[in-house]
């Protein structure tokens, strides 16, 4: 008869090993080669400063245009809208000299917007100084980079 009684516990049985299947080859793909990203100068990087700066105050004085009921409420929003979009786009082209040129014509909306709020005509006179002191001032540092560069060559 059998030898195995009710109490005794059954042998474990080994598990089987799972079959490792081999890791397919995979062949390198080739990435697509980016551009170097392009340096900054420093007039570049200095008047889209202040242009973003001055987007800001646009839309403050977009605000108080519409709440003091200086202008229409359409005319307030869809003119201040417009110009602080126009503003930060040109903060982002500064790299082209025509929007360095723009940028200065800027300046001078700024001051004439002394018009509609009269605290612009000192507003815009401060932003107009901060921008040509940047101006001058990154025009120097860029003319020093490049008598150093060169000499360093």
């Amino acid at each position: 008869m059998s030898d195995v009684t009710p109490d005794a516990e059954p042998t474990p049985r080994a598990e089987p090993t799972p079959r490792v299947e081999p890791t397919p080859r995979v062949e390198p793909v080739e990435t697509p080669t980016r551009r170097p990203k392009r340096l900054r100068g420093v007039v570049e990087s200095l008047l889209s400063i202040v242009l973003g700066m001055e987007a800001g105050v646009l839309l403050f004085v977009t605000i108080y245009l519409f709440g003091a009921k200086v202008l229409e409420p359409g005319v307030a929003w869809g003119a201040g809208l417009a110009s602080v979009v126009v503003v930060s786009l040109l903060a982002g082209l500064q790299r082209h000299q025509w929007a360095v040129i723009a940028g200065a014509v800027v300046q001078l909306g700024l001051i004439a917007l002394g018009i509609l709020a009269p605290a612009m005509f000192v507003i815009g006179a401060i932003f107009a100084a901060i921008w040509l002191w940047c101006y001058v001032k990154a025009r120097s540092i860029e003319k020093m980079r490049a008598a150093a560069s060169t000499s360093v060559e």
